[in-house]
């Protein structure tokens, strides 16, 4: 960790991005801070996220200190942010639990 204090995830993200206005509508809902970088705006904003996606300017990115997730569903994003921001986690979340069908597939690779 950075040592600094988290009070924001970076949201990397363009105009036009249907999963992009996904994962802002999730977040946004949830009560998450967010710092919104338009890759298309600013160079410096594209390169991080191509640094993070093997060169491709695929969106939406989240970083949160010194992770990097590239089109990560909100769950994925508030678990990270479980360990890097805990103060950032809505009250009362829980991670999603595997489902059923994951829990069988679990079992049988195991065996």
């Amino acid at each position: 960790m950075s040592g600094t204090t988290i009070n924001a995830v970076q949201f990397y993200w363009r105009p036009g991005c249907g999963f992009c206005a996904r994962l802002d509508r999730a977040l946004e809902h949830a009560g998450i801070p967010m710092a919104k970088h338009n890759i298309w705006e600013d160079p410096a904003d594209a390169a991080v996220v191509r640094s993070l996606a093997n060169g491709n300017e695929t969106v939406p990115t989240i970083v949160i200190d010194d992770i990097g997730m590239v089109n990560p569903s909100a769950d994925e994003v508030i678990t990270v942010l479980s360990s890097k921001a805990p103060h950032l986690v809505p009250e009362g979340w829980e991670p999603p639990q595997p489902s059923r069908l994951e829990q069988v597939a679990r079992r049988l690779l195991r065996d």
